[in-house]
């Protein structure tokens, strides 16, 4: 066979499909803004505050490639550049006024607008800069009646408003795109002080409208979104006590019982054998990482002055990954043990130096407080896949505070 050499004209044209390549995601952050307020205390009964503020976001998510095995794109190419602005301005006026014989009232009243500016998808699934602006009203009004023997009962409505993410707005159209949630907040307590001891209770009902919570829905651009529920709530009691036991000994606790609902539930599973998805529907379920039980205990102990050895106790009751109340998908309630010890004393211009060291997890439990679940249906099975963060054992911090 004749040997010859193929120029370089001739050597047929290599379809490369996948390369190799090392890209950075970066973004770039600028916050900036202003608050202010007027206070105003009369020689009588009334005191009130106006105030407000102002501040602005700017941010400019982008990517780079800064390599590829097979170069198709300049070195640092940016292959995609997103930026995003967001603006917050809010006025209130906060108002006190004292009736006499222990009644005291007080009103709080809030404006807030919140301006977003992002690249996000319009009806027609193109991406394309857009513009939301959400505009709340704010109300707080509040009761409080000191009564005899240390005694202190207190009553509070509020309503709050919290916008979406700036996910909820990128990953949806006008059409599926979420709306604010509102919460409508009671309270009512009760304090009791003595020399060496006091006690408290604190029952609440937040009723929600619109919450935000993940479903497992897919919106109209193929992503997984919070959804809004029509309504859910959280009620409970706040219990609280502390008692000095000595002049060495001191012993402080808090406890929540509660309940944590969703009125009405839709899951969303996705189906791979027919396509799409299947939806599941509930009733009164628990709403997702809110534990029923809530506790915290602490023991000081102060052999001298200024040195303090605490023993503090924590437990957290089960917690559901999803909005389903299945045990399957759920985070088993734990107990957790720290010690810290606290030392304070000065030295020559430092007024105080406060020396710390915590022993975390002192009984090396083995506990997750935090995970995520998701389900889906294959060769006519539904799986349901849970994934948990464990927490470290034991573990030691130390640390140093000097104030001048």
């Amino acid at each position: 066979m004749p040997n010859f050499q193929l120029s370089q004209d001739t050597i047929p044209p290599i379809t490369v499909s996948t390369t190799d390549l090392v890209r950075q995601r970066w973004l770039d952050n600028h916050f900036y803004g202003l608050t202010y307020s007027v206070n105003y205390k009369s020689y009588k009964r009334l005191s009130f505050i106006v105030g407000g503020g102002a501040n602005q976001y700017r941010g400019k998510h982008f990517g780079q490639l800064i390599w590829m095995q097979y170069a198709t794109a300049p070195k640092d190419y940016r292959y995609y550049d997103n930026d995003a602005v967001k603006t917050d301005i809010n006025v209130y006026t906060k108002a006190n006024y004292d009736f006499g014989a222990g009644i005291n009232a007080f009103i709080d009243l809030q404006y807030r607008h919140v301006g977003y500016s992002f690249l996000g998808f319009d009806n027609n699934l193109q991406n394309v800069q857009q513009e939301t602006n959400l505009n709340f009203f704010n109300p707080k009004a509040g009761l409080t009646v000191d009564l005899p023997s240390d005694q202190q009962l207190y009553l509070s409505v509020s309503v709050a408003h919290r916008e979406p993410t700036r996910d909820d707005f990128t990953q949806s159209t006008l059409a599926s795109r979420p709306k604010a949630e509102r919460m409508i907040d009671t309270e009512l307590g009760y304090k009791k002080r003595w020399n060496n001891a006091m006690v408290g209770a604190n029952a609440y009902f937040m009723y929600y409208q619109n919450q935000l919570v993940l479903t497992g829905r897919i919106n109209d651009v193929g992503a997984y979104i919070r959804s809004n529920i029509d309504q859910s709530y959280r009620a409970g009691i706040e219990l609280e006590g502390a008692v000095n036991i000595g002049k060495k000994v001191k012993f402080a606790g808090n406890f929540t019982f509660s309940q944590n609902k969703v009125i009405d539930f839709a899951e969303y599973i996705d189906d791979y054998d027919n396509g799409g998805q299947i939806v599941n529907q509930y009733k009164s379920t628990d709403i997702s990482f809110s534990p029923n039980m809530v506790g915290a205990a602490t023991l000081s102990y102060e052999p001298v002055k200024k040195l303090v050895f605490s023993l503090i106790n924590k437990y957290v009751s089960r917690q559901y990954l999803d909005n389903t109340s299945n045990k399957a998908r759920s985070l088993k309630g734990y107990t957790t043990q720290d010690l810290r010890i606290n030392y304070n004393f000065s030295v020559g211009a430092a007024k105080d130096i406060s020396l710390i060291l915590s022993v975390n997890n002192l009984l090396n439990a083995k506990y997750e407080p935090n995970g995520y679940t998701f389900s889906y249906i294959y060769s006519g099975q539904q799986t349901t896949e849970n994934y948990y963060y464990p927490q470290a054992g034991i573990n030691f911090m130390g640390g140093i505070g000097v104030r001048f």
